[in-house]
């Protein structure tokens, strides 16, 4: 199969106007053996829902393609950082 950076997932969710910040992570997938599982952060004042979820998934379908699309997409409030302000990726998984 085809490996997509998650990097290349997330800076394409980040580049959204609603995004805040999000974390891609490999999630075990029946189907594709790996599938894309990502955690978004919404800036401030913007309200999470199942259509700024479709939305979401188009966009980054429409920036990278179909491939990277996340097959999750989970809203978080705040992603748990290090103190150098990394997001702490094994905590998510």
């Amino acid at each position: 199969g085809h490996r997509m950076g998650t990097a290349e997932v997330e800076s394409a969710l980040v580049a959204h106007p609603k995004v805040a910040e999000a974390a891609v992570v490999g999630a075990p997938h029946d189907i594709k053996g790996q599938g894309i599982y990502a955690y978004v952060t919404l800036n401030a004042g913007e309200t999470p829902s199942d259509e700024l979820k479709k939305e979401l998934v188009q966009w980054v379908r429409k920036e990278i393609g179909p491939i990277a699309s996340p097959d999750w997409l989970q809203w978080a409030p705040g992603l748990p950082k290090t103190r150098s302000g990394k997001i702490m990726r094994r905590i998510l998984r």
